[in-house]
């Protein structure tokens, strides 16, 4: 991926880390476009960062998807990077039955999200000789936090889902770029103010350095992501297994 002259769209870009990654890229010199549901917080975005635009889109909804894929290609012909960031994060109770109304949410946004965007917008995509998807997974795709036991899934489907991606794309020269943040400080699952989770300017400031060093990279992994991304490689997945169960029985 190159690192300056892009135009890109990044879902969920509202807030924490799609919000970071959004003025980091635009700080590069990339025109930025963020998407997201709320129009007041769009309007705030493009007011204070100037030189940013936005586009309303609920990445639950196909119809919207298919909006604004529409809007893309006729306002912004030169995009040629694609950044699925859109996600929700939940705490979930498999013996609770109302709980089942959280999962079916999470599939929607996390996972038919990303894929109905690839969809949409990779024809727009296949053209262009510098083209890039980014998508968003979680080190949580590879070793699972069992209170969040949808999200896990969502984002290890992903995490698959991208890998055939890559393949399938190869021969129309997409690049596909999975980033696996560890836990990051941002309103994702409350932990903006959590001791335990990367601060969001540190991972911010990583994941632009390895995109920057590493144009061809097909994951970027921060430092404070590997010993969940690698944990069964390394042999330490059970042992990473119950530290993050008991970071779940702790919030009971």
């Amino acid at each position: 991926m190159k690192f300056t002259g892009n135009t890109i769209l990044i879902t969920g870009g509202t807030s924490g880390i799609g919000l970071g990654l959004a003025l980091r890229f635009h700080q590069a010199g990339n025109k930025v476009i963020v998407a997201g549901r709320r129009k007041d917080l769009l309007g705030q975005i493009t007011n204070e960062h100037p030189g940013i635009e936005a586009l309303e889109l609920d990445v639950a909804d196909a119809a919207s998807i298919t909006r604004a894929s529409k809007t893309v290609a006729s306002k912004y012909p030169e995009l040629n990077v694609l950044v699925n960031n859109a996600g929700i994060m939940l705490w979930e109770d498999l013996l609770e039955p109302t709980s089942l109304q959280i999962a079916e949410d999470t599939v929607s946004v996390n996972l038919l999200g990303t894929i109905r965007m690839v969809y949409a917008f990779l024809p727009q995509l296949v053209d262009k000789s510098d083209a890039v998807i980014v998508n968003v997974t979680s080190s949580l795709a590879f070793v699972p936090l069992p209170a969040t036991p949808t999200y896990n899934a969502t984002k290890a489907a992903l995490h698959s889902f991208t890998e055939s991606l890559r393949i399938q794309v190869a021969d129309a020269s997409v690049q596909v770029i999975e980033v696996a943040p560890p836990g990051v400080r941002t309103t994702l699952l409350g932990q903006e103010n959590d001791e335990q989770s990367m601060p969001l300017e540190e991972f911010l400031s990583e994941t632009m350095a390895l995109l920057r060093d590493e144009p061809e990279a097909q994951e970027i992994v921060v430092e404070r992501a590997k010993f969940i991304r690698y944990a069964e490689a390394n042999g330490t997945y059970a042992s990473v297994l119950g530290m993050l169960s008991a970071v779940s029985a702790s919030r009971n």
